[in-house]
């Protein structure tokens, strides 16, 4: 059995209390209540979860620069703490923040990136990598000068300039136009196939459901789910159907076993139900029941989103 790129296990991490802390804030923080999950290798791994869920700090941990309070994590099968080290070279970060000496070219950012991890001049990917963000032209420009998209590129070469098998990109596309952040989502699934481990974190569920294998949600510093992508969407028990009637409506029709019901201009009515209590046969059969003649009917399936909302009991 292939082991896994990341292993989790029972991390939890306390932040220490504020100075003259009194009360409930006088333990400091529970950022991590105990997480444990694995990320297969290969894989598109989502992390999911709201604003202060534990996200970052996971992250944060795994790439040496916090300090958990307790449990264990392996990258690539090395131990974060006692084989540093090696853990380290296995991973690349590109953080939310552009962080790069903007009076540098992305040639120079690679190579100073490239020294840092020791490799040498002439084991060093520094063009390579530049064509491979579609930056090659770029080679010579000064990094303020580039948009802020070719800067969140250059970070994800800037994160590959050691080889690392994993990339964990945090809310890359946080920010970015719907066209960049298609262009990014290529660029991810063209490293996937080159055969990197991805681990996104990101707030767009629709950038999670079209590109991750597998998501765990955080909420609160506790895993709340990590299952398959697919088998998370099945978890939403709701689903609507939207008819456009025959004739204008006074008001929205009702029936106990409809979960909600929205009207969606003068003919068209929005009902929601739990698909295990009813099916879109059933629903149609009450409209009918109440005097209702159906002219046009579309169904909508559950999404990440209602899977979100559902866990979390928030959508932000």
């Amino acid at each position: 059995m292939t082991p896994p790129a990341i292993r989790i296990d029972n991390i939890a991490k306390r932040y220490a209390p504020p100075k003259g802390a009194s009360g409930p804030d006088a333990e400091g923080k529970l950022a991590l209540k105990g997480v444990s999950f694995d990320v297969p290798q290969g894989s598109i791994f989502g992390l999911l979860g709201p604003n202060g869920a534990g996200k970052s700090t996971l992250i944060n941990i795994l790439a040496g620069l916090v300090n958990k309070t307790s449990g264990s994590a392996e990258i690539w099968g090395f131990d974060i703490d006692t084989q540093r080290r090696n853990a380290s070279r296995a991973i690349g970060i590109v953080p939310q923040e552009i962080v790069f000496d903007p009076f540098f070219t992305p040639y120079e950012v690679l190579e100073n990136q490239g020294g840092f991890y020791g490799i040498g001049a002439k084991d060093r990917r520094s063009e390579e990598l530049l064509e491979a963000v579609r930056l090659g032209d770029k080679r010579n420009a000064y990094a303020r000068t580039l948009s802020g998209g070719m800067k969140r590129r250059l970070l994800v070469a800037k994160a590959m300039v050691h080889s690392p098998p994993i990339l964990v990109l945090d809310e890359p596309t946080a920010g970015v136009d719907v066209e960049l952040r298609r262009q990014l989502w290529d660029l991810v699934t063209e490293l996937n196939r080159e055969g990197v481990t991805i681990v996104l974190t990101t707030h767009y569920l629709e950038e999670a459901e079209e590109l991750c294998d597998e998501i765990a949600i955080i909420n609160h510093g506790e895993l709340i789910a990590h299952k398959p992508t697919a088998d998370l969407i099945n978890m939403a028990r709701e689903k609507i159907v939207a008819v456009t009637l025959a004739d204008d409506l006074v008001q929205a029709p009702r029936h106990e076993a409809f979960s909600k019901v929205e009207l969606a201009g003068e003919r068209g009515v929005e009902v929601t139900y739990d698909k295990d209590k009813l099916n879109a046969g059933q629903v149609l059969g009450i409209l009918q029941e109440q005097g209702l003649t159906v002219e046009d009917v579309t169904t909508r399936e559950a999404d990440l989103e209602d899977v979100f909302v559902q866990l979390t009991g928030s959508g932000n």
